[in-house]
C-alpha cells in the first residue's frame, strides 16, 4: 500500500469513543464523509450517514461499519482516590495488567492513569497466588492524584479508553481500536474511490454506534433506512500464531481481505456471497473465506429489521482482537478496498431474493 493514508487511520483509531459515547470520533468521521457525500445526517442513536445517490432504480444498499470502541466507564471512586471500573464491550482480563488508560473527565480533559489489579507485587507472591488469573472486578485506576483532587476531576459514568497509539509494524498496522476504526476507514476510502464514478447503486454509508454492546445502531439504522441489501464491514480473527492449532485460524494474515460465510450473529446471504466470490475471482481480489465461530458484526442486526434483508460482512483479518495491540496487514486492507469497490459497481447486477421459486 503505497501512498495510503495512515494518519487517517492513526487518526481514527486514536480518537476515543466507547458505546452511546462516540460524539469525538463521530466529529472526524464527519469531516471526512461529508465531501464524499450527497447528503449527511445523524440520527437518534448518534449513527452517522452519508448518502451517495445512484439511480433512481438502482438498489441502497447499506454499508455499516461501527465507530465504538470498547472500553469503560468510572463506577466507584475508593476514599484513596483509586477508581473501580464497569467494562463496556468484551473484556479478556489477561491483556489488561500494567496498561495505562485515558480517563474523560467531567471537565473535557482526559487523565492519564495506571490500571492495575488489585493483588500484592511480584515480590510478595506466594506459588499459589502466582498462578491465579486476574479478574476485571479487582482492576483498578491510579491517577497519581489525591482523592480529594480525582473527585474534583472525576465523576461517576466518565469514560475510559486504553492509551495506545496506532503504528506500523513491519507490513502491518499495530493499534488499539482497529476493531472497528479500520473498518470506518476502509469505508472512507472505497467512498474516496467511487467519488465521481457512474454507478446505480444508492449507497448509505453509516458509521454505526453501539454494536460492541449488541449491535444497537446498525439494527436501528437499518429499521430507518430500509436498504435493499446490508453489508456489514469490520475485523475477524486471525488466530494464524502459536499457541492455536491450524483448523481454529478462521483466518490468516497477508492472505486477502475475509468474505463470511456465517457466524453467531448471522448466516451471509448465499447469493451475497456468491457474488462477492466471483467479484474477488473477477477482478483478481486476494480473498478468503471466513467461518467465525463465536461473535457478531452489524450484518447480525440489519438482516433482522423489518421483513429481513440480504446480509453479509466483509472482514479485515486481525490478530490479538479486543487487545491494545490489534494487527492486521496491509495488503488485507487493501484487498478489502478493492473488493467492496468493485461490487459496489455491480451491486445492481444481481438479485437476492428467492422469488425464483415462485416461478
Amino acid at each position: 500500500m503505497d501512498n495510503w493514508n495512515f494518519a487517517l487511520l492513526k487518526r481514527l483509531c486514536e480518537t476515543p469513543g466507547i458505546p452511546s459515547y462516540e460524539n469525538a470520533i463521530r466529529k472526524v468521521v464527519a469531516e471526512e464523509l461529508k465531501p464524499l457525500a450527497d447528503e449527511l445526517e445523524a440520527d437518534a442513536m448518534g449513527n452517522l450517514t452519508g448518502f451517495r445517490k445512484g439511480a433512481s432504480d438502482g438498489p441502497r444498499v447499506l454499508i455499516a461499519a461501527h465507530m465504538d470502541e470498547i472500553g469503560f466507564m468510572v463506577k466507584y471512586i475508593d476514599s484513596k482516590g483509586f477508581l473501580r471500573l464497569q467494562p463496556v464491550g468484551g473484556w479478556d482480563p489477561r491483556t489488561l495488567v500494567a496498561q495505562r488508560v485515558l480517563v474523560h473527565g467531567k471537565s473535557g480533559h482526559s487523565l492519564r492513569g495506571a490500571l492495575m489489579p488489585s493483588a500484592k507485587p511480584t515480590h510478595l507472591l506466594t506459588p499459589e497466588e502466582a498462578g491465579k488469573a486476574p479478574k476485571l472486578e479487582s482492576m483498578f485506576v491510579d491517577l497519581g492524584l489525591p482523592a480529594d483532587e480525582v473527585k474534583k476531576q472525576v465523576e461517576i459514568g466518565d469514560t475510559v479508553t486504553l492509551d495506545r497509539t496506532c503504528e506500523q509494524v513491519g507490513d502491518t498496522v499495530l493499534s488499539k481500536t482497529l476493531d472497528n476504526r479500520l473498518s470506518v476507514f476502509v469505508m472512507l476510502e472505497t467512498m474516496r474511490r467511487l467519488k465521481g464514478k457512474n454507478i446505480k447503486a444508492n449507497i448509505l454509508a453509516v458509521a454505526t454506534t453501539q454494536e460492541e454492546v449488541g449491535l444497537r445502531g446498525a439494527s436501528t439504522a437499518a429499521y430507518a433506512l430500509q436498504p435493499d441489501i446490508g453489508v456489514a464491514l469490520d475485523v475477524t480473527l486471525a488466530v494464524d500464531y502459536p499457541g492455536a492449532d491450524d483448523t481454529e485460524a478462521v483466518t490468516r494474515l497477508g492472505e486477502g481481505t475475509a468474505i463470511k460465510i456465517m457466524d453467531s450473529s448471522l448466516i451471509s446471504h448465499p447469493k451475497l456471497v456468491r457474488h462477492f466470490r466471483d467479484v474477488a475471482a473477477e477482478k483478481s481480489v486476494k480473498h478468503q473465506m471466513e467461518i467465525l465461530p463465536r461473535g457478531g458484526t452489524d450484518a447480525g442486526g440489519i438482516q433482522r429489521s423489518r421483513g429481513g434483508v440480504p446480509s453479509i460482512t466483509l472482514s479485515v483479518p486481525t490478530r490479538y482482537v479486543h487487545t491494545v495491540n490489534e494487527m492486521a496487514h496491509k495488503e488485507d486492507i487493501q484487498a478489502t478496498i478493492e473488493l467492496l469497490t468493485a461490487w459496489l459497481q455491480e451491486a445492481h447486477t444481481r438479485k437476492y431474493g428467492y422469488q425464483d421459486a415462485l416461478a
